[in-house]
C-alpha cells in the first residue's frame, strides 16, 4: 500500500465553502438526568429528568458540520408534517443551514430518543418508517437549489430518501459539481458516476464480499471503481484509519491517536470536511487528512456534533506541539492564542528573505533567542517585486516559505500582501519585534503599534557582507 504525499497543513477559511446536502434528515433527542432508583414495577432505573436537548442527525448533521466550518450549508430531505419537523426546520435556520424539506402525511419524522445519565446512555427508541419514493419532489427541489453550492453530498442512512439516487448524482454530475456518497449497505450501482464514494468497511465488504487482506481489498476497491466509474473509493475503518483508492493507486491514512467516548456522526464530520475541503479547491488527499482530525475531535464527545475551523486549526496545532511551519493568516492566530495560554512568549520579524543564506540564519537565531517562538512574516511575491523591482522575487512564495519552515530557530512562517507587516502586528499583537539593520528603535515599522500595546522592540546587527542583493548582482555577474 502506498504512502500518500504529506498533504498541506495549511487550511483554507471555509467560508466559501458551499455544500448542498440530500439525505435522511433525523432529530435526534437527548434526556438526561439521574438514575439513582430502581423502579418497584420492573427491575430498570428510574431516570429524572433534569435536560432536554434537540440535535440534527443523519444527513442533518453532515450539513450542520458544513454551516459550523463556517460555509454555506444547504439540506434537502423528507420529514413528516408533524412538531418534530418543526423543531428540525428551526434548528437549520438557527445553524444556519438553508432547509428544503418534503412533508409527508401519515408519516413521522424520524427521531431518535437517547436517555443519558451520568454520560451514559440507557436506552435509545427509534420513531420512524421507510419514507416512500418522492424522487421526483426531491429532483426539483435540488434544481431550485443547485446553483448556489459547489458539492453535493449524498447521505444515506437506508430510510428511503436515497432509495433511488442515481436521478440526484447524475443531474449533479452534469451541473458540474463534486458529488460525494455516505453509503449504506446495498448495492453501490445506484451511486453510480459520484466524485467519492466513502463505505465504512463493513458497508465496503457487503458490496464486494469480504475482504481476506490487503491486496484482496485493493483488487476489490479498484475494480468496483472502474465497474461504477466512480472517481475515488475511501473506505473507513474505525480505529486503523480511512484508506483512499484512485487513479489505480492506494494511500492509507492512520487514526488520530485519541481516547474514543463516542463514534456517533463521526462519519458526517468526516464527510462534510471533505465536501467543504474539496468545494474550495483542496486535493482529495489534503480533505481527508483534514476529515482525519476532524473525526479525531467528534469521538471525544457525546452523541451527534459538529466541529468549527477553529477547533480543527486548533488539533492540528496541538499535534505538533502547539504547530510548527507555515500558517494561514487564521491558523496563526490560533496558533499563537494556544501558546500564550502557555504563557509561552511571541517573537515576530518580517522580510523578503529571497535568497536564504547564512546572514539571514544568524539572524533568526538571535532573534528567536527574545522569546519562546518566533514568528517570521515574509512578503509576498506581489510584494517583493514592488520593493526589490523587476526580476524579484527569484525564489516564490511556497518555496520562501518552504526553507524559513525548515530552520530549527522558526516556528511559524506566513505571507502577506501588504508592503508593511502592520496590519498583521495590530492582529498579532507579538510581545516582541525584531528587525535588522542599522535602524534607530523608532524608525522601525510597526514600532508604534508594538509599543502601543506594551510589547518590545529591538533592532539587531546583521552580518556584514551578506544579502541577497549582493548574492544576486554576483550571480548575474558570472
Amino acid at each position: 500500500m502506498n504512502r500518500p504525499t504529506v498533504p498541506s497543513k495549511i487550511l483554507p477559511t471555509f467560508d466559501r465553502a458551499s455544500v448542498l446536502t440530500i439525505g435522511d434528515v433525523i432529530l435526534d433527542q437527548y434526556w438526561i438526568g439521574d438514575a439513582n432508583r430502581i423502579s418497584t414495577e420492573a427491575p430498570v432505573p428510574i431516570v429524572k429528568i433534569e435536560e432536554r436537548e434537540d440535535r440534527l442527525g443523519g444527513a442533518a448533521n453532515v450539513a450542520l458540520n458544513v454551516a459550523t466550518l463556517g460555509g454555506r450549508s444547504g439540506l434537502i430531505g423528507i420529514c413528516g408534517d408533524d412538531v418534530n419537523a418543526a423543531i428540525l426546520e428551526d434548528k437549520c435556520r438557527t445553524a444556519g443551514i438553508t432547509p428544503s424539506l418534503e412533508r409527508l402525511r401519515d408519516f413521522p419524522t424520524i427521531t431518535k430518543l437517547r436517555i443519558m445519565s451520568r454520560q451514559q446512555q440507557l436506552i435509545r427508541a427509534d420513531a420512524e418508517e421507510v419514507f416512500p419514493s418522492a424522487l421526483q419532489a426531491l429532483v426539483a427541489r435540488y434544481r431550485q437549489m443547485a446553483s448556489s453550492y459547489d458539492a453535493v453530498v449524498l447521505s444515506d442512512y437506508d430510510k428511503g430518501t436515497l432509495a433511488d439516487p442515481q436521478a440526484l448524482v447524475r443531474s449533479a454530475r452534469e451541473d458540474g459539481k463534486f458529488v460525494l456518497v455516505d453509503p449504506k449497505y446495498k448495492d453501490f450501482e445506484c451511486y453510480r458516476g459520484a466524485s467519492v464514494v466513502k463505505p465504512n468497511l463493513r458497508e465496503f465488504e457487503a458490496a464486494v464480499g469480504d475482504c481476506h487482506n490487503e491486496a484482496d481489498m485493493r483488487r476489490k476497491a479498484l475494480g468496483l471503481i472502474e465497474q461504477l466509474e466512480i472517481g475515488a473509493l475511501l473506505v473507513t475503518r474505525h480505529s486503523d484509519g480511512m484508506t483512499l483508492y484512485c487513479d489505480g493507486e492506494s494511500h492509507h491514512l492512520p487514526a488520530r491517536k485519541r481516547e474514543v467516548y463516542d463514534v456517533t456522526g463521526a462519519g458526517d464530520t468526516v464527510i462534510a470536511i471533505m465536501a467543504s475541503a474539496m468545494s474550495v479547491g483542496a486535493t482529495m488527499l489534503e480533505a481527508i487528512d483534514w476529515a482525519t482530525y476532524a473525526a479525531g475531535i467528534v469521538v471525544t464527545q457525546s452523541g451527534t456534533t459538529s466541529v468549527s475551523e477553529t477547533e480543527l486549526r486548533l488539533e492540528m496545532a496541538n499535534e505538533l506541539g502547539v504547530g510548527k511551519g507555515m500558517m494561514s493568516g487564521p491558523q496563526l492566530k490560533d496558533v499563537v492564542a494556544e501558546a500564550r495560554r502557555q504563557g509561552e512568549t511571541i517573537v515576530f520579524t518580517n522580510g523578503c528573505f529571497d535568497i536564504l543564506h547564512a546572514g539571514h540564519v544568524s539572524y533568526l537565531e538571535e532573534a528567536r533567542q527574545h522569546g519562546d517562538r518566533l514568528i517570521v512574516a515574509i512578503n509576498d511575491d506581489d510584494g517583493v517585486s514592488r520593493l526589490k523591482g523587476p526580476g524579484r522575487p527569484i525564489n516564490p512564495v511556497d518555496r520562501r516559505m518552504t526553507m524559513l519552515a525548515g530552520l530549527a530557530s522558526v516556528d511559524w512562517v506566513m505571507s502577506f500582501a501588504e508592503d508593511t507587516p502592520e496590519t498583521l502586528l495590530a492582529e498579532i499583537q507579538p510581545d516582541v519585534l525584531v528587525k535588522g539593520g542599522d535602524y534607530e528603535v523608532q524608525e522601525v515599522v510597526g514600532a508604534d503599534i508594538v509599543r502601543g500595546y506594551g510589547g518590545e522592540v529591538k533592532v539587531l546587527q546583521l552580518v556584514e557582507g551578506t544579502s541577497t542583493t549582493l548574492i544576486a548582482e554576483k550571480i548575474r555577474s558570472l
